[in-house]
């Protein structure tokens, strides 16, 4: 029988402004190696980046692995650590107070990707110094700065592109 190869995932979200030009950011560690991978979105909000990190280290992945995936984000990390997720699907994706699950499509997409692999979910303190935890939040902050930004197609069906410059607002990356 193969052994799963062990894979350790940092990840971060960022929003400049919240909904706002969008940024997130994957480290993988597996032994000696590290792969970071980065992506900016114009219109977008904290959480969906925050989720969207972690969708971004997922699908790099080419094998069924053992994950220790590492966030600041509770969010994302007690939908399956408090088996949220398990309660959204049995009520048709919905809520404890019946209404529709936000970020259904990108919850959706995680439990599909998670559900190959034997993920652990540890929470990191943001803006404590942990240093993979520093670099995703940095890089998140630049690719939501960053030009060319990518469009959150299902975002922006309900909350449209608004007219003028969102680029100078402050970025926002509180959990």
């Amino acid at each position: 029988m193969n052994r799963l190869k062990s894979v350790t995932i940092f990840t971060d979200g960022a929003c400049l402004g919240n909904p706002g030009p969008g940024g997130c950011a994957a480290i993988l560690i597996h032994g000696e190696h590290r792969k970071e991978i980065v992506r900016g979105f114009r219109w977008t909000t904290n959480n969906r980046m925050e989720l969207m990190a972690l969708i971004l280290g997922l699908e790099a992945l080419k094998y069924r692995c053992s994950l220790t995936v590492h966030s600041d984000s509770k969010y994302l990390l007690d939908a399956f650590r408090e088996k949220w997720i398990e309660r959204w699907k049995s009520n048709g994706w919905r809520t404890k107070s019946r209404s529709d699950v936000l970020n259904i499509d990108l919850w959706k997409y995680l439990d599909k990707l998670l559900s190959i692999h034997q993920p652990k979910f540890f929470w990191v303190k943001g803006h404590s110094g942990q240093p993979e935890n520093t670099r995703c939040d940095k890089l998140a902050v630049t690719a939501a700065r960053g030009k060319n930004l990518a469009v959150d197609n299902i975002f922006e069906e309900s909350n449209p592109f608004p007219e003028g410059d969102i680029n100078s607002q402050t970025a926002t990356t509180d959990n």
